[in-house]
């Protein structure tokens, strides 16, 4: 528990779904209930709080009950700002939370694990920002970020950087590996994100291959 408070999780929805179709992905319907449904209850109890990154009217994600925060810099530069806004409104509502933990808000299929797993790669290296990996792959919006770093990320955005790994860097990336998950025989990737409808199907087969195998 004592570790879980120093974290506050960070669900990311605020992106504009382009090959989706628009609108938000994150409320699509997969195995009876939000994508986001998903993503919350892999990630609520990895953390002492948690919260969802989006912009717009946030009636919308209501359901889900937890509070939703906005960019705090205007004009959909990216990832980054999300994490900007997820430290910010750490540091002024869970005090204790050293980091903030970020996740897609479509990729439901999240390790249990994860904050765990990337909070003990960083023990030790101030400063260091953890990012998770997958068969060789790093997935720059899953990750583990320092909220002391919060005035340099807004100075580096202000500043024009939008590319993840160009900010990391800076501070030191930690890549922290995940094996596949084993369902029904098959080995996926426990980042797997929903990006068109094609890979919404597909995420919709691999769930109903899970309950069916659990029966």
């Amino acid at each position: 528990m004592k570790k879980q408070l120093q974290v506050t999780g960070v669900i990311l929805a605020g992106g504009r779904s382009k090959r989706m179709g628009g609108g938000d992905k994150g409320l699509l319907e997969l195995a009876g209930r939000p994508m986001l449904a998903h993503v919350v209850c892999r990630m609520r109890p990895q953390v002492g709080a948690l919260i969802i990154n989006a912009n717009g009217d946030p009636g919308r994600f209501g359901p889900l009950g937890l509070p939703v925060v906005p960019d705090t810099i205007g004009g959909f530069v990216g990832p980054l700002a999300g994490v900007l806004a997820g430290m910010r409104w750490s540091a002024a509502n869970a005090p204790a939370a050293r980091w903030i933990a970020t996740a897609a808000g479509d990729a439901p299929l999240l390790p249990v694990d994860l904050v765990n797993k990337m909070v003990r790669n960083v023990e030790g290296r101030p400063g260091a920002i953890a990012l998770a990996q997958s068969h060789g792959e790093l997935h720059p919006v899953i990750g583990l970020w320092p909220v002391a770093l919060a005035d340099d990320l807004e100075e580096q955005l202000r500043a024009g950087v939008r590319k993840v790994l160009a900010w990391t860097d800076r501070h030191g990336t930690i890549a922290v590996p995940f094996p596949p998950m084993h369902v029904c025989g098959l080995d996926i990737d426990p980042f797997f994100n929903a990006n068109t409808p094609l890979e919404l199907d597909q995420l919709r087969t691999m769930l109903a291959k899970t309950a069916t195998s659990k029966k």
